[in-house]
C-alpha cells in the first residue's frame, strides 16, 4: 500500500510537471506569434542626418506595426548594392544625381521613393576665413565620388574660384576646369575623409552629412553654402517595384509628416532644409 501511495504521487508530479512544461511552451509560442505580428523594414542610413531623422519616424511606425530598423552606414557603395542584393529594404543616404548615375553603371533597379530634404555642400577651412584669401597653390580637397565631385567644382565655379569647360554639369572632373588663376592644387578624396583633410588642405568641399559629424554648423562655419534651390535633393531609395508595399508607403508617409519637418528645422537651423 505504501509502494502504491509513493507511485501515485511520483505519477501526479510528472502529470503536474509535464502540464507546466505544456503552458510554458504555449506561453512562448504565444509571444512568439505576437511578435510575428511586427513587420521588420530594413533601412540603411549614414549617421548623420539621415539615421537621425529615421530615429523621429521610428515610433511613428511602431504604432503600425512596423518594426524599423536602421542600419547605419559611412560609405557611399554598400548601402545601394545592399538594397540591390535584398540585405536591407530601402536606404536613405544619397541625392537622386548620385543614385542616377550609380544604377546606371551597376545596372541596379532602383529607384526614389521620396525627396526629403537638402544638405547644402559648403566649402570649409581652419586656415583663412574668407575665400578671397586663398594662397596661390592652394591644397584643395572635394569628394572622390563622380556626382559629389562635380557638385563641389560647380559650387568653386560659382564662386569664381576657378572655370570650367563650356557645357559641363554634375559630372564635371578636375580635368575640366579650364581656368585656375591660383593654380589650385586638387585632391579628391573619399567624402567622409573631408573634414579629417581640414589641417592639411586649405578649403575642402564637403557634404553636410559628414560636417555635422563633424561639428561643424554649415550655415555658420561653411564660407560659401549652396542655396536652397539646390537640385540635390536626399531621397529614400527602393527597389523598382516595391513601391506599393504598405510598410513603404507607410514609411514614405512618416519621413514627409509635419512632425519631421519641425524636427529637420529646429535640429538643423537651415543646415539641412526640407523638400517637402
Amino acid at each position: 500500500m505504501k509502494k502504491l501511495t509513493v507511485l501515485m504521487i511520483t505519477l501526479l508530479t510528472l502529470t503536474l510537471a509535464l502540464a507546466g512544461c505544456g503552458s510554458s511552451n504555449k506561453d512562448t509560442a504565444d509571444k512568439d506569434k505576437a511578435a510575428g505580428t511586427k513587420t521588420v523594414l530594413k533601412v540603411g542610413a549614414t549617421p548623420v542626418p539621415h539615421a537621425e531623422i529615421l530615429q523621429i519616424v521610428k515610433p511613428m511606425l511602431a504604432k503600425d506595426g512596423i518594426d524599423l530598423q536602421i542600419i547605419e552606414m559611412n560609405d557611399y557603395v554598400r548601402p545601394n548594392m545592399a538594397v540591390a542584393e535584398k540585405e536591407l529594404d530601402a536606404n536613405f543616404f544619397q541625392h537622386i544625381p548620385y543614385l542616377n548615375k550609380f544604377a546606371a553603371e551597376h545596372n541596379l533597379q532602383l529607384v526614389n521613393a521620396v525627396a526629403v530634404h537638402i544638405e547644402p555642400m559648403g566649402v570649409y577651412s581652419k586656415k583663412i576665413k574668407n575665400l578671397n584669401e586663398i594662397p596661390d597653390g592652394a591644397q584643395v580637397a572635394i569628394p572622390n565620388d563622380p556626382t559629389n565631385g562635380g557638385r563641389a567644382l560647380l559650387l568653386l565655379a560659382k564662386a569664381g574660384i576657378i572655370k570650367l569647360k563650356d557645357g559641363v554639369d554634375i559630372n564635371a572632373t578636375v580635368k575640366d576646369i579650364a581656368e585656375n588663376p591660383k593654380k589650385l592644387k586638387f585632391s579628391e578624396l573619399e567624402a567622409p575623409q573631408l573634414p579629417r583633410a581640414l589641417d592639411d588642405v586649405t578649403i575642402a568641399v564637403i557634404n553636410t552629412n559628414y560636417a555635422l559629424e563633424a561639428k561643424l554648423v554649415p550655415t555658420k562655419d561653411a564660407l560659401i553654402i549652396e542655396q536652397n534651390d539646390s537640385p540635390y535633393v536626399n531621397i529614400l531609395t527602393i527597389r523598382k517595384g516595391d513601391e506599393a508595399r504598405p510598410e513603404i508607403q507607410k514609411l514614405v508617409k512618416a519621413l514627409t509628416s509635419a512632425e519631421v519637418k519641425k524636427f529637420i528645422n529646429d535640429k538643423y537651423q537651415g543646415a539641412v532644409v526640407p523638400a517637402f
